[in-house]
């Protein structure tokens, strides 16, 4: 049983990305699917397909590669956990990388990205930083 769904659902396509592999499969729940549409917004993946039926339900999510073959996803790093959420309001998000990363925050108006809550002067729970 996995205690960090979504600690485990990046950890996922980072480790696929790291080997090459097109796509990679992470079980269903309508948190994971709101954080992979963000991803794929933010252009780090490149699709995302609902597969099976009831409890086997998974989220294929398709992975995005240059010509030299390097993948979009260099690194990512899960902020809040489980035994420690940790919240930011709108004053304390910053860019990532010096603009070239996001960060993904789950706010009362739905998942989103560092920009688009600054824009929104909305703040919440620091999911996970993306370069």
């Amino acid at each position: 049983m996995v205690t960090d769904p979504i600690g485990d659902f990046i950890i996922r396509i980072k480790n696929a990305a790291a080997v090459g592999k097109d796509t990679v499969s992470v079980p269903h729940s309508k948190f994971k699917m709101a954080v992979a549409d963000k991803l794929k917004e933010a252009g780090y993946v490149k699709s995302i397909d609902r597969r099976g039926k009831k409890i086997k339900k998974t989220i294929e999510i398709g992975l995005i590669y240059d010509k030299d073959g390097k993948s979009r996803i260099m690194g990512v790093k899960r902020i809040s956990k489980p035994g420690r959420r940790l919240y930011r309001n709108v004053e304390e998000i910053y860019p990532v990388k010096y603009g070239h990363g996001s960060l993904l925050l789950s706010t009362p108006q739905g998942v989103m990205t560092d920009k688009e809550a600054k824009k929104a002067r909305v703040g919440g729970e620091a999911l996970f930083e993306i370069w």
